[in-house]
């Protein structure tokens, strides 16, 4: 017989000894608030150790308020100074900060009072709060005689800036993998499945041009179309629709952000590559929006618009504004018609002739506008060639073209 030959296994003589590392990493989560205190001289009386306390803020997950005490905080002072802090508004233990508290210049030459631990070396470290309500501040921040003879009362007004630097720790290990995620395509895939007219189940006749479309996209993007086309009041007929009083060109472009949720190029799709046309294309668009309650494209075009703001289309637009609820793109118009060197140059286009007739109550608004941006009499000077635009006539009229 054989003999079985054994082998006996030996311990490896080199091994090789396993590095990690990590690092402790501590920094600060900033964070500020602005306090506006009016009626200053009826705050004075109200007793000391009584405080006006500002609004909360978050700051490093923690809620902060600023407290100021106009006849000061402690009684020995006697109401000489105002005593203004910075005070934990949440819960929390031991919470280590940094602070900053600023009286504000109000008179232009930014020489404002600030009491800071920011960019400085703190012998003992950033302050401890130990608990709710906690404080730091200043019991004699300013003294009020001074205060109220200084640039920093204005219209018997106080403006402070509080800081906050919320200290935060955390330990950072070795990264195992690192995996760039591409950003969302998925309005890509949408738009090319638009563009390659796959599967189409509706056409929409707009101004005898003709657009195939998918229901179940238009129903998921446009409460109207969802209504229009699976609801009880659908049309009866839901594979050829016509639709009135939009042109092609903006229905095209309504299409476009409902499937690739995006603006197309507006020169592109109207042919014109003057800023005038790419105005009322936005115009046209934020219309055809709020129809199909399309509420991200109508704040695109309300966004478009307020920077686009001209003297031959801003009539128009603030009538727009009217008619579809567009408060800050009114708001911007009205301020920017209300100004001298402008109102004389806008009342003479053809479209503040359409605002007066479509939009009367807007003119009262108009008025209230041009009382605030003067505080006398508004004298308009007529500035020649120079409040006219691209897309007005020599008269500052507007030019009609359709898209």
């Amino acid at each position: 017989m054989g003999r079985v030959l054994r082998e006996t296994l030996k311990p490896s003589t080199s091994s090789v000894s396993a590095t990690t590392t990590s690092t402790s990493v501590t920094e600060t989560v900033n964070g500020s608030h602005q306090f506006k205190i009016t009626g200053y001289s009826l705050s004075k009386g109200s007793g000391i150790g009584k405080y006006i306390a500002s609004d909360t803020f978050m700051v490093g997950g923690y809620l902060w308020a600023i407290y100021f005490y106009p006849d000061g905080k402690s009684p020995e002072d006697n109401a000489a100074y105002i005593s203004l802090f910075i005070a934990l508004a949440s819960e929390g233990t031991d919470v280590r900060a940094l602070f900053e508290l600023t009286l504000l210049d109000q008179s232009g030459k930014e020489r404002h009072k600030v009491h800071s631990h920011f960019g400085r070396t703190l012998e003992s470290g950033p302050y401890t709060l130990k608990y709710r309500g906690s404080m730091w501040g200043y019991k004699r921040f300013f003294k009020r005689t001074l205060l109220e003879q200084s640039d920093y009362l204005k219209d018997d007004c106080l403006s402070v800036h509080c800081s906050v630097g919320v200290v935060m720790s955390h330990t950072e290990g070795p990264k195992i993998f690192s995996i760039a995620v591409p950003p969302s395509n998925i309005g890509h895939h949408f738009g090319q499945l638009l563009e390659s007219g796959k599967q189409t189940d509706v056409s929409f006749e707009v101004d005898g041009e003709f657009f195939p479309a998918h229901k179940l996209v238009l129903a998921a993007r446009s409460p109207v179309f969802r209504a229009q086309l699976f609801g009880p009041m659908k049309d009866h007929n839901t594979k050829q629709i016509e639709v009135e009083d939009m042109e092609a060109p903006v229905f095209k472009a309504l299409l476009h952000f409902i499937y690739w949720d995006s603006l197309p190029d507006m020169e592109e799709l109207t042919g014109l590559t003057s800023k005038w046309a790419s105005t009322l294309m936005s115009q046209h668009l934020l219309a055809a929006a709020d129809r199909y309650g399309l509420d991200r494209l109508q704040l695109m075009c309300e966004a478009n618009l307020c920077e686009v703001v001209a003297i031959n289309t801003v009539a128009t637009t603030l009538a727009l504004a009217e008619q579809h609820h567009c408060f800050r793109l009114k708001a911007v118009c009205l301020k920017f018609v209300a100004m001298p060197e402008n109102l004389r140059a806008v009342m003479q286009t053809d479209g503040f002739e359409y605002l007066k007739q479509s939009c009367p109550s807007v003119l009262t608004e108009l008025l209230e506008y041009v009382a605030r941006v003067n505080e006398h009499p508004v004298i308009v000077c007529r500035h020649g060639n120079e409040a006219i635009l691209d897309g007005s006539d020599a008269n500052g009229r507007r030019v009609k073209q359709r898209l």
